[in-house]
């Protein structure tokens, strides 16, 4: 091969770059589920059992803690976004596509509010994610809820940077040990106050 000649790819590359990608994503779901059973703070032990990997892997992919929130984070926030448009085309209507999107947006949530404390050594990584998740989420939100309105199904002065901000107060008070208070429950109540 001459000099500035790439390789192409061969079957051989190609099914291997789709296996590592099978194996990160499965690597950052399990370590979603840890993070919202046992915090971002849970042993890295604990991931590597979960996703069937040795830890040496985990720390091939993401050599800090702070790596590895990061990548779930976007990980999370990219399967958020790419889950509206496929809620929309299934789902009964599109208030309950919205539902739908909005239990994930929360389950979402749930695996988030680890994040400020495991970056809190980076402020500018921590704004570039705040900015990945408007750029994701807020138009794929604004898609449903027109499709509702569209439809008849919410009140028209809804817009999707509010909802999301409503629903992030009401999740951030999750975090508190109150046995009474429900962040569910103060969801469904705000989306049918939504509702027309």
């Amino acid at each position: 091969m001459g000099a500035g000649e790439e390789a192409l790819p061969t079957a051989a590359s190609s099914a291997k770059r789709a296996d590592a990608r099978r194996n990160e994503k499965a690597l950052l779901d399990a370590a979603a589920s840890v993070f919202v059973t046992d915090g971002v703070d849970a042993p890295v032990r604990r991931i590597a059992a979960e996703a069937g990997v040795g830890m040496g892997t985990i720390y091939r992919h993401f050599p800090t803690r702070a790596d590895l929130v990061v990548a779930v984070y976007r990980h999370q926030v990219d399967a958020c976004a790419e889950a509206g448009p496929a809620l929309l085309a299934t789902a009964t209507s599109p208030f309950a596509a919205l539902g739908q999107w909005v239990t994930r947006f929360v389950d979402f949530l749930v695996t988030k509010h680890g994040l400020a404390a495991a970056m809190r050594d980076d402020p500018d990584g921590f704004a570039a994610l705040h900015a990945v998740f408007l750029d994701r989420l807020v138009p794929v939100l604004a898609d449903i809820l027109a499709a509702a309105r569209d439809a008849g199904e919410i009140t028209a002065e809804v817009t999707a940077y509010q909802l999301l901000r409503a629903i992030g107060d009401i999740c951030a008070g999750a975090e508190r040990a109150d046995p009474d208070y429900d962040a569910r429950l103060t969801v469904r109540l705000l989306l049918e106050g939504c509702r027309r």
